[in-house]
């Protein structure tokens, strides 16, 4: 393989910022902000905004939304004339 042109490969901590969820997997992100993890080794942290944590699919929490409001409006929109 040819060097300096592969993305650095490394461990990383990715944290939920919604629910405060946080895991390690690897990962090429880059980041400047670092964590202590749970075995005492400081690992480059990630935040993200949504993880299986606090998606809707994943938690359960789903939100039903009017499709009969969303139906006629688009019947109303583009009725033949």
């Amino acid at each position: 393989m040819k060097q300096g042109i592969h993305p650095n490969y490394r461990e990383v901590v990715f944290e939920d910022t919604s629910s405060g969820f946080r895991f390690l997997t690897r990962s090429t992100m880059d980041t400047k902000d670092t964590t202590t993890w749970e075995d005492g080794k400081s690992y480059p942290l990630v935040r993200i905004e949504v993880s299986s944590a606090s998606h809707p699919f994943y938690t359960g929490k789903k939100m039903f939304l009017d499709t009969a409001g969303r139906v006629e409006k688009f019947q109303k929109k583009y009725a033949k004339k």
